[in-house]
């Protein structure tokens, strides 16, 4: 069985505070074997041609990317993320998505990564709808445009623990069973499965009441079909002084409290002396053993330490990423088998 990780999209900088080649050059000097895009970090890339951020500017900045990746041995894994796209209310957004999701097809081709990443919506409910009916057809349109290119493209749908409609692995599971294309498959995400099931940052123990019996019988279902799982991300959380409520210096009223606890609390698998918690080790292990799951694995952090504006960010955060592999072949006891590695950099606004 052959592992290979992924370090997170946020683990070496915001786009605003740390220029991509630093970036891309610590992954590589770590080791990393590649890499997630975040298309903020491609459009930042785009603003230094001339006439800035036009299309054919982003294609121009994923070509560049896609070269600057290979001069470093790094692959590109996936574009991310495509936001807010299904179930759609307003039509006419539905309409202008699909073109936007066209030119997001270019940049994939030109980056060379077959694999577009789509969260579930976040957006209010008067915004989005929660008819299943309409959120699959979105996302067989988007299956079916994507199988029609050439090469063809695919797609891997997250539920987000803050999401509108979709909150949990198993509601996202639901979607992916029901869109039923074969270039449509399911992320999981260990923050977003144990920050929905077993974690809640507004309680002073950063649990649920019912966090431990629930998380058990999450992890001892196994209804994903290996074949349909295409992309697994890993990280923790810490575990907050103080409940994430009116007053918290996290707080936003205009966010979820768990959105607002993932963009500046996660952490790297392995680092409880920095507060983590979330029982990542125990996910792991039911999907890479009990699932069997051989593919890229992705360390998407988000951390207010990105902002620190210091040349060493995105050094630092690569090293701790490294670190935190060593401890999932350790603990998860995959020594013996081939482990590449691979970092997602992105700017923090691409997803919470």
């Amino acid at each position: 069985m052959t592992h290979q990780l992924g370090i997170s999209s946020m683990s070496l900088g915001r786009a605003w505070v740390h220029d991509l080649v630093p970036k891309l050059d610590q992954a590589a000097k770590y080791g990393y074997a590649g890499v997630e895009i975040f298309y903020e970090d491609l459009v930042y890339h785009a603003k230094k041609y001339p006439g800035g951020e036009t299309p054919d500017n982003q294609i121009r900045a994923a070509q560049d990317i896609s070269s600057m990746c290979k001069s470093r041995n790094l692959a590109v894994i996936s574009l991310q993320p495509f936001m807010h796209y299904e179930g759609l209310i307003d039509r006419q957004k539905h309409a202008e998505r699909i073109e936007d999701l066209k030119l997001w097809f270019k940049l994939a081709h030109a980056l060379e990564t077959d694999m577009i990443a789509i969260p579930a919506s976040f957006l209010p409910e008067s915004e989005c709808t929660g008819d299943m009916s309409v959120i699959v057809a979105d996302l067989q349109e988007a299956a079916d445009l994507g199988a029609a290119q050439n090469p063809p493209l695919r797609f891997n749908y997250e539920a987000l623990c803050w999401s509108t409609h979709c909150q949990t692995w198993e509601q996202s599971w639901e979607v992916v069973e029901a869109v039923d294309r074969p270039n449509f498959g399911l992320c999981l995400d260990t923050f977003n499965i144990a920050g929905r099931i077993y974690a809640d940052p507004t309680q002073p123990s950063g649990k649920r009441p019912t966090a431990d019996a629930d998380m058990a019988a999450s992890i001892a279902t196994k209804l994903v079909r290996p074949d349909k799982l295409f992309f697994v991300q890993v990280v923790d959380a810490e575990r907050l002084d103080a409940p994430l409520v009116k007053g918290h210096p996290f707080y936003d009223p205009e966010q979820n409290a768990r959105m607002s606890w993932s963009r500046n609390c996660r952490l790297f698998y392995g680092e409880q002396d920095r507060g983590g918690y979330l029982p990542i080790r125990e996910i792991l292990k039911a999907i890479l053993h009990d699932l069997g799951y051989s593919g890229w694995l992705s360390f998407e952090l988000f951390n207010r330490s990105m902002a620190d504006p210091s040349p060493e960010t995105p050094a630092e955060h690569a090293r701790r990423g490294a670190e935190s592999w060593e401890k999932i072949v350790a603990d998860l006891e995959l020594n013996g088998h081939a482990a590449d590695s691979a970092v997602s950099v992105g700017s923090s606004t691409a997803k919470a």
